[in-house]
């Protein structure tokens, strides 16, 4: 039997003075409630600012979070409450205003409707394009490469569909039920990034490291074994040091990450942002070996347009996946609302990015 309990006063304000100006409710159920609406008498008709608010144990403050204020034409204060979430409180250590709020699942969900649709053209294209495709290794690891970053944030995108649903039906989100939407989160998210960290050394390998040469079955083993096992091995440390006291998840409105108690949160920015900057660092060296000496006469005409398509791959999306996990960081920092809709567009869009310079800017494609 799943209880849900909510305390709802509605709150009125006079300047600085915040008084009790309505009855509080108790409300116990036997079953789950997505949506809940009080009407309540007010005291004194003075007062203005109305608010709707309930008690956040969590957090063990009162919380205005998906809740908003209704005056009827009789005097009445309606209070109607509801939950949701969205990539912005992903990263958002702050309580955001229910409209905005609001504003931002549409944009995540709209956002992430369009990214895994563009997944799904990506793969099935890959799909058509692959057997033209293996001629040689480098264009062979591209595509294995751009095929693995698609496949890890579509599931990242299911399993963040699957987080939002729970944190709508409970609040606070329920450990058991969210724990492995939020490892697969945590492990697909971080393996897109470790498969981009591999994008951008195979142009490195292949440009700076000419006289190298290396077998298609071992850069496959190296490739999976980075591009899958880091993030594994992360997200397994990460839910053993913070299972104990159950801090694994964010205790907040979202299925993610726990940030406040136990940072468990840096487990991913900081491998992200790490690969984001390695990443803008061979781009330079790539690019500074290629104005010096171009791609290598000895090169294929094929190579060299693999290679090419490589570097403009990585140098497009590096910064745009650095750009949208830098205003997640600002999301962190502040409670503008300008930067949680930029960050979740960005976020959300990742995929019609993918789909964008990763397939359809590739002219043998």
């Amino acid at each position: 039997v799943i209880f849900y309990t909510s305390l709802i006063f509605a709150v009125r304000y006079l300047k600085s003075d915040v008084r009790i100006n309505g009855d509080v409710v108790v409300v116990k159920v036997n079953e789950t409630l997505n949506n809940i609406s009080f009407t309540f008498d007010i005291t004194d008709q003075s007062l203005g600012n109305s608010q709707c608010v309930f008690w956040n144990f969590s957090l063990n403050t009162w919380d205005s979070t998906g809740c908003e204020v209704k005056r009827n034409n009789t005097g009445n204060i309606t209070c109607e409450c509801n939950h949701t979430t969205s990539f912005s409180i992903l990263m958002s250590p702050f309580h955001i205003d229910p409209i905005h709020l609001m504003a931002l699942a549409y944009i995540t969900y709209i956002g992430v409707a369009i990214s895994m649709a563009s997944l799904i053209i990506c793969l099935i294209i890959e799909t058509i394009v692959w057997k033209s495709v293996r001629r040689n290794d480098t264009s062979y690891m591209r595509h294995v490469s751009i095929v693995n970053i698609a496949v890890s944030l579509l599931i990242a995108n299911i399993c963040f569909i699957i987080g939002a649903a729970i944190a709508e039906q409970e609040q606070p989100p329920s450990v058991d039920r969210c724990s492995p939407a939020v490892f697969f989160m945590h492990f697909f998210y971080l393996a897109l990034f470790f498969w981009m960290l591999m994008s951008a050394l195979l142009l490195f390998y292949r440009t700076v490291m000419v006289l190298s040469q290396m077998s298609r079955a071992k850069m496959m083993v190296i490739a999976f074994t980075v591009g899958y096992g880091a993030p594994l091995l992360i997200a397994v440390i990460t839910v053993a040091s913070t299972a104990g006291p159950q801090n694994y998840i964010s205790k907040r409105n979202a299925c993610w990450l726990n940030w406040n108690e136990s940072k468990a949160l840096l487990a991913f920015v900081i491998p992200a942002l790490t690969i984001v900057a390695i990443n803008l660092v061979v781009l330079i060296v790539v690019l500074y070996k290629m104005l010096r000496r171009g791609v290598g006469a000895a090169t294929q005409p094929d190579e060299k347009h693999a290679l090419v398509v490589i570097g403009r791959c990585v140098a497009f999306l590096t910064p745009i996946f650095g750009l949208t996990w830098g205003f997640g960081i600002g999301t962190m920092a502040s409670r503008d609302f300008g930067i949680h809709v930029v960050f979740s567009l960005l976020n959300s869009l990742q995929g019609f990015f993918i789909l964008v310079f990763g397939t359809l800017l590739d002219s043998k494609v």
